[in-house]
């Protein structure tokens, strides 16, 4: 599915989700995924999508939520891996442009390092970079990155960036347990002070993720965190990214379609389906009768059930 939602967001509001890049083709395998590892990184670019189509697909979907009172806040490239892997990703902005919504990205920023990556972000309205370490054992140990990037080319990378782009940069470090955080913290703390983000995030994982052992990380490192980025940024520019998105998602009149559009790359708590077939008028039968075949999978993560499409990269939780 190319395009999804529109979706709650705990960043954007209510964000149209731009599925242009495939399961799962990353420049990152992270611990932490929600759509499993990555099963081959790769740092080339290329086409996978027509841009045109795309433009196609966004305008339909964008009429369809507007006829059915559906709140559009951003149009929002969050693919099932690395959007800056897709060549034509300019192209694709400059298209949607005409669709007078915003545009934004969500981005691991390991490509930001090359100029032709930074002139297709600068084209956005708001840019979510991953920062998750800036030391190198930390990060190759969360982000489990392709063998040939370098971490320093990486923050140079966002710090230039940063310098030029016009839009809001915002900033997203995922916590996880098991780590030491000793130093890192106080040094993503001062990284962060550099790039001056519209906010920074500190975010811990609220789905089911690539490998069994990763678990939020306790509550006192996150408070730790808080502090030392608020220290260096300020308290009205750092907030917690750790609770449930809501249930607030649209629905656009194929019920089957939506479920596995959004699960995709959206994992949906329990929840959030009920609502969704409210809305619908339909009963958990539909939902029963996609998991029957093996197209929607059952999920279970910090005492919550999860519903998720059915990917070749999910490993089994």
């Amino acid at each position: 599915m190319i395009i999804f939602g529109p979706v709650p967001s705990r960043r954007l509001g209510r964000s149209l989700g731009i599925n242009n890049i495939p399961a799962k083709v990353c420049s990152y395998s992270c611990v932490y995924c929600q759509l499993g590892r990555t099963i081959k990184t790769c740092i080339e670019r290329r086409a996978f999508y027509d841009p045109e189509q795309i433009f196609k697909n966004v305008k339909e979907r964008i009429g369809e939520a507007k006829a059915k009172d559906e709140k559009i806040d951003y149009l929002t490239f969050v693919p099932d891996g690395e959007p800056t892997l897709d060549v034509n990703l300019g192209r694709e902005m400059e298209l949607l442009k005409a669709l007078n919504r915003p545009i934004a990205i969500l981005t691991n920023a390991s490509l930001l390092w090359r100029a032709d990556v930074k002139e297709d972000l600068l084209k956005a309205d708001l840019v979510s970079v991953k920062i998750d370490a800036v030391s190198e054992k930390n990060w190759r140990k969360i982000n489990r990155p392709h063998k040939s990037l370098k971490i320093d080319e990486i923050l140079n990378g966002i710090i230039e960036f940063s310098g030029e782009f016009k839009g809001k940069l915002i900033t997203e470090t995922m916590l996880i347990d098991g780590l030491d955080y000793s130093d890192d913290l106080e040094k993503t703390a001062d990284f962060l002070s550099k790039i001056r983000p519209h906010k920074a995030y500190i975010a811990v994982p609220t789905r089911p993720p690539a490998e069994r052992w990763v678990k939020p990380a306790d509550e006192r490192v996150i408070n730790r965190a808080f502090q030392l980025f608020s220290r260096k940024l300020g308290d009205d520019v750092v907030e917690y990214l750790i609770g449930y998105e809501g249930n607030a998602f649209a629905f656009t009149g194929n019920l089957e379609e939506d479920l596995l559009s959004i699960t995709s790359v959206h994992p949906m708590r329990e929840e959030g389906v009920k609502e969704l077939l409210k809305k619908a008028n339909a009963s958990w039968g539909v939902v029963k009768n996609l998991l029957d075949k093996g197209k929607l999978v059952e999920l279970e993560y910090e005492d919550h059930k999860y519903y998720m499409r059915k990917l070749p990269s999910r490993i089994k939780i």
